[in-house]
Formats: structure tokens, C-alpha cells, sequence
């Protein structure tokens, strides 16, 4: 079973989400098993989670103790020769990727560590095989909501969660972004649907669809056209 291992200061924000989404019906058919750990529930006597940053400055850095410590108690328990990552969301990181959420549905466990305040101790990457990502060119208050993004991006992918066709011809997965989709009435204050949607022929439906994915690509994202390098 795919395992999905939280690290996080609030571990009360993912509840809601995941008990009404895919991610809760995948939890439910042992698709997934989702560990929220509470990083205050690994804090010694009198210690902080947070401390003032070295050299000075605004904001508080959360300490590495806490987090170390969950950590090496996840991976202790691990088993020999799992395949895993330990993903980070921080505005400093990579861009993450629908490709990259499907490569990790080919883990045996994920860990996500969400950071706070001016983020985690720098030395977690030097100790830690992290991989910092980022959901876009912003910051946000915490790591749960980018956490949250991609755990849904991710489950939703595994074996058994979603219709496998609609994984198949959604946005990103063909290198292309999704072509529009309409539903009853077929006309409304004066706007009506394609007739070709309303034909019955499938190969013009799935020709239409495929010149208007291709054409919202060239109008929205035409970067997703351009050849990459392949070393990225």
C-alpha cells in the first residue's frame, strides 16, 4: 500500500479535505494509508518548535530537532530498499508537475514536511535527501496547503482512485491542457453548445477535441509546446 507520511504543525487542516475528496474514498479503499505526525508531540520538556533566526532578522525558523526526530522514527521503521521521497513545499523549490506526481504513484512512501514562519532550519537538506517544490511564484502562510495539493495530485493517480480514462485525457497528461467540456442545457442566456457535441459522431467529437485542447494550449500555455531540454 502506497504509504503517505505528514509532518506538520497542524495537522487538524487536512481532515475536511481528505475525508470529502478522492483522496478520503482511496484512504477508504486501502489505496493509500495517510500517518499525520504532530510535530509538537515530539518536543522535549520546555522546547520551542520555532526559534529567532541566527544572525537576526525578521520572523521565527523552525528548529530541526523536531522534525529530525519524526524522521529518523519514519524512516527506522521503514523497510530495507523502499523507494521513497521526502518533499518539502517551499517557495525556493522546483515547480512541481503532474509528471512528478506520477513518478511518485511508483514510490512506496511519500513524506511531506511542512514548514512555517520564514521556514525549516536550512540543515534539514544536509542531513535529509529533501526535495524542495513549489507550487508557483507566491508564498503562502504554511506547507499545508501546497502539502494538501499534492497529495491530491498524487493519490488521485494511483491505480484504482479515478476512472482511468480521465486521468488519460486530462490537462498536462498529454502534454497538451484540457479541451472545454459542457453540459445540459445545451443553451443558455444565449450561448449554445458546439453542435458537433450534440452530433453522436465520436471521431468528429474526438477531432473537435483535440483542435480545441491543442488551440487553448497555444492561447494559455504555449511554453508546455516549446521543446525542453532533456536533461531538465
Amino acid at each position: 500500500m502506497f504509504t503517505i507520511d505528514v509532518l506538520t504543525l497542524f495537522p487538524e487542516v487536512f481532515a475536511p479535505f481528505v475525508g470529502l475528496s478522492i483522496v478520503g474514498r482511496a484512504v477508504e479503499a486501502r489505496l493509500v494509508d495517510i500517518r499525520y505526525h504532530h510535530l509538537l508531540d515530539a518536543l522535549h520538556g520546555s522546547e520551542r518548535a520555532d526559534d529567532v533566526p541566527f544572525g537576526g532578522g525578521a520572523g521565527m525558523v523552525m528548529r530541526i530537532e523536531p522534525v529530525a526526530r519524526v524522521l529518523d522514527e519514519i524512516l527506522s521503521q521503514a523497510q530495507a530498499g523502499e523507494r521513497r521521497a521526502i518533499l518539502v513545499p517551499s517557495p525556493s523549490g522546483v515547480r512541481f508537475t503532474q509528471a512528478r506526481a506520477r513518478e511518485l504513484t511508483q514510490l512506496d512512501r511519500l513524506v511531506l514536511i511542512c514548514g512555517h514562519y520564514e521556514g525549516i532550519d536550512d540543515r534539514l537538506g544536509r542531513l535529509y535527501p529533501i526535495e524542495e517544490v513549489s507550487l508557483g511564484d507566491f508564498v503562502l502562510t504554511g506547507g499545508e496547503l501546497p502539502a494538501l495539493c499534492v497529495m491530491d495530485a498524487t493519490v488521485r493517480l494511483l491505480e484504482g482512485a479515478i476512472h482511468p480514462e480521465s486521468a488519460r485525457d486530462e490537462s498536462f497528461s498529454a502534454g497538451l491542457l484540457d479541451h472545454p467540456s459542457f453540459t445540459r442545457p445545451a443553451s443558455f442566456r444565449g450561448v449554445d453548445v458546439p453542435e458537433v457535441l450534440l452530433s453522436g459522431n465520436h471521431a468528429k467529437i474526438a477531432e473537435w477535441r483535440r483542435e480545441q485542447s491543442r488551440a487553448r494550449t497555444i492561447a494559455r500555455r504555449k511554453d508546455l509546446l516549446e521543446p525542453r531540454d532533456s536533461a531538465e
